[in-house]
């Protein structure tokens, strides 16, 4: 019985060390074998390995790229204009000895290499005017100003980054703005320059309208002018030809045509009957109504 309880503790105790001794390395993971803490071997590629238990231990350490970011920092450009950049960088890790030696841990990596690309950032945009940080839409992708100074920082900070083992693929400024009062002062001058702009515009359109305003009342005037001109001649041209066709009625039957206007006007005169009239019995307008020949005592009846 206590051969098999030894033999039981013994295998427990080997199946214990047998797995104690083994360890994966994923594709995304590089290993580090450290024997009482000295590195003893270095493992990059996956699979299963071995190790002996209770003195050596595995530090793994990624294989992927990774990200760091900085926050956002008030920098001064060459041309004194002040600018708030915001910055991240994709970096790897392509000597896992120098780097467990340097850094040890990736929170100590993101820490240092913020600082680096701070510096060189501050160094970099120090140098250069506010415009090489815009954007400028008319340029080739990858050509621009602000595309070359990715790359000089990306190589400044890779040089300082690869003392501790670490590559960096890229630097990217992810925002460049101005700061907010420098913002709010600029939004205001562009408003007041487009108020300007629309004052000029709405006084540009005023003005055309009067003109147009003025020319319509002028060619309205002269329309209504020429129409009074032309109406007066017709008008004239109508009044002689009635006075014509009078005057040769009247000379052909002037006893008829007095007769005639006499008729209209004893209808004009006498059409109103609250109409009092005071005239003499023997007077020329009431000679038709004594005389159908229309003769006045003491003259010849006409003819």
């Amino acid at each position: 019985m206590n051969r098999l309880v030894a033999g039981a503790v013994v295998a427990v105790v080997l199946l214990i060390a047998a797995l104690s001794s083994m360890f994966t390395v994923s594709m995304t993971q590089q290993a580090m074998v450290l024997q009482l803490g000295d590195p003893k071997k270095i493992i990059t590629e996956p699979g299963l390995y071995f190790k002996i238990p209770l003195f050596q231990n595995v530090v793994y350490i990624d294989k992927r790229v990774l990200l760091v970011k900085t926050s956002a920092e008030e920098l001064i450009a060459a041309d004194q204009k002040r600018v708030v950049i915001d910055a991240f960088a994709r970096w790897r890790i392509i000597d896992p000895l120098r780097y467990y030696q340097r850094l040890r841990t990736e929170d100590i990596a993101q820490r240092q290499l913020s600082a680096f690309i701070s510096s060189t950032l501050r160094d970099v945009v120090g140098r250069e005017k506010l415009t090489a940080l815009l954007l400028d839409p008319r340029e080739a992708q990858g050509s621009s100003k602000r595309a070359l100074l990715m790359r000089r920082i990306s190589e400044l900070v890779n040089e300082k980054a690869k003392e501790n083992g670490i590559e960096i693929v890229d630097v990217r400024i992810r925002r460049a703005d101005l700061p907010e009062a420098n913002s709010q002062a600029i939004f205001q001058r562009m408003r007041t320059e487009r108020e300007q702009e629309a004052k000029l515009i709405r006084a540009t359109g005023q003005e055309a309208a009067q003109k147009r305003r003025a020319e319509a009342d002028r060619d309205v005037t002269v329309i209504i002018a020429n129409a009074q001109r032309d109406s007066q001649i017709k008008r004239g041209e109508g009044d002689s030809d009635a006075i014509k066709i009078f005057a040769d009625a009247f000379g052909k039957d002037p006893g008829f045509f007095s007769f005639y206007r006499s008729m209209q006007a004893y209808r004009e005169a006498l059409n109103d009957k609250t109409t009092t009239m005071v005239l003499s019995p023997d007077s020329d307008f009431f000679r038709y109504l004594d005389n159908v020949a229309g003769a006045v005592a003491g003259q010849a009846p006409a003819k």
